[in-house]
């Protein structure tokens, strides 16, 4: 009777095979062909048992030519400079990726990096950035970018030990070419620049979702503070900056807004503290630049129409808290995305100004880009009720409203400064006329009681009592009321604090 293997434990011995013919001295071209193989062999997450093992992580990691441990950063350079042929250079190329693939898909592999601290070896090449060779760099930075996603525990140790924060910052420095004229202020790229290459630009992704990783947690101390300034203005000079083509651009700027989100707020005034090239009177002497290009990829985003969630929630937070932060970043959006109303004939979610985009998505079915979309509306009109209503319509604006216990009016807990909006000629006007449920000036409807008589009126307004109470009974729908503080509650309740609140009054 003949037994046949199955098909993963015949391709587990195939990568221990491999792998054993690369623990050998063998001619480079036979170790490319070889990491190649295992290269494909290691996307089966079902076939990586003797890959992720410590013995099958060291003769990958060794040709990556990436130290274990703690070993000195002369090592580490002398085997950078060892390469001479281009087949060495391909071996340490697709080692790298083996070591992606097998981290990736294993968390056996995981853990081994962390036990031979693969991520001391990491930091030492970081630290001779500026003599990779492309695919090199690349991919040390992206097998940085999975061990910081998919072990939290290594953040730390690259954030307090290793200083990876400070060395990726270098990377993006030398990558972009960042020239310094200030303590945090790079210099403008020439009109006539060309666009940031395509190896720079990918290096340069990388580097930002490895940083991303590391800038996720809450603790910091004034030398973050200064190394977080020093990042803003390189994102700054990022945001400046055109690639090959627009779709490029745009991926950049995306990996740049979610780095932007982790940093402090109080960090962002970096972005329009740009003295030496000037700014607006009207806003303090500020450069808005970098502002526009992050309202302008905001917009792309909405008109793309599809994954908002991702797309275009990390650009809403983001300039939400920087006009919360900063009065200028909000008096700055606040012109562009609510110029002071004139036309008010329309209802405020239909048209194809920015306004009008953004108040269509404080009805959208996704929560979040919902609530994300009102709150930077509700900012932007320095968290007042009333302003709020005035541009979005209260039929708009309800959901934010019960959210913050808003209902009966007033302001959110933020201060802001005391400059004054103004209205339009043309608002002052039509304001008696417009309705506040969908803010905007409604043609006169008829009126359907005008020629019934008191009896049909009261006839119909019974009936229609009668059908509120049977669905209310039959809990179809609940009837509800604003508590004096603002929030929902039961009709029946909001009633009962009615007397209460009317008890000092005079009684005949």
């Amino acid at each position: 009777m003949t037994f046949f293997l199955p098909v993963y434990l015949v391709i587990q011995k195939l990568c221990q095979s491999v792998l054993t013919v690369l623990g050998r001295q063998v001619r480079p071209s036979c170790q490319k062909t070889c990491l190649e193989t295992l290269r494909i062999l290691s996307r089966d997450k079902c076939v990586l048992g003797p890959v992720a093992t410590r013995e099958g992580m060291l003769v990958l990691t060794g040709l990556a030519m990436l130290r274990t441990g703690q070993e000195g950063e002369d090592k580490q350079e002398t085997a950078q400079d060892a390469l001479q042929s281009e087949e060495e250079k391909r071996v340490v190329v697709e080692a790298l990726k083996c070591l992606c693939n097998v981290v990736y898909n294993s968390a056996a592999a995981q853990q081994v990096c962390v036990d031979i601290q693969l991520v001391h070896g990491l930091c030492a090449s970081l630290r001779f950035a500026r003599t990779w060779q492309h695919e090199v760099g690349l991919f040390i930075l992206r097998l940085f970018f999975l061990l910081s996603a998919l072990r939290p525990d290594v953040r730390g140790i690259l954030r307090k030990d290793c200083h990876a924060v400070r060395l990726l910052t270098e990377v993006l420095e030398h990558t972009l070419d960042v020239h310094w004229v200030g303590t945090y202020e790079a210099a403008r790229p020439e009109p006539q620049a060309l666009p940031l290459p395509t190896e720079n630009n990918e290096r340069a992704m990388e580097a930002l979702k490895a940083m991303f990783n590391l800038t996720l947690s809450e603790s910091r101390n004034e030398e973050d503070n200064h190394q977080f300034r020093l990042l803003a203005a390189i994102l700054r000079h990022l945001l400046m900056l055109k690639t090959e083509t627009e779709e490029k651009t745009e991926e950049v700027h995306s990996h740049t807004v979610n780095l932007l989100n982790n940093l402090p707020a109080s960090c962002l005034d970096v972005l329009i503290d740009v003295p030496v090239q000037g700014g607006v009177e009207e806003y303090g002497g500020k450069n808005l630049e970098a502002v526009q290009v992050l309202l302008d990829f905001m917009e792309r985003r909405i008109d793309k129409g599809s994954n908002y969630k991702e797309g275009l929630t990390p650009v809403l937070s983001l300039l939400t808290e920087g006009s919360r932060c900063h009065r200028e970043i909000r008096r700055y959006i606040k012109t562009q995305v609510l110029p002071p109303l004139k036309d008010v004939k329309n209802r405020p979610e239909v048209g194809t100004t920015i306004r009008n985009k953004l108040v269509r998505l404080m009805t959208h079915v996704d929560m979040g880009v919902k609530q994300t979309a009102a709150e930077f509306l509700f900012v932007l009109c320095k968290e007042s009720v009333d302003n709020l209503l005035k541009y979005t319509g209260y039929g708009n604006a309800a959901g934010l409203l019960v959210a913050r216990g808003l209902l009966a009016g007033g302001r959110g807990e933020t201060e802001y400064s005391e400059d004054e909006d103004s209205d339009t000629d043309e608002y002052k006007s039509a304001k008696p006329f417009i309705n506040p449920i969908t803010g905007h000036v409604e043609e006169p409807m008829p009126n359907p009681v005008e020629e019934m008589t008191e009896e049909q009126k009261e006839y119909e307004a019974e009936k229609l009592a009668n059908m509120f109470d049977k669905l209310s009974r039959q809990n179809v729908i609940r009837p509800m009321g604003v508590r004096p503080d603002g929030t929902l509650a039961p009709l029946e309740e909001t009633l009962i604090c009615r007397p209460e609140e009317n008890s000092d009054t005079d009684s005949d």
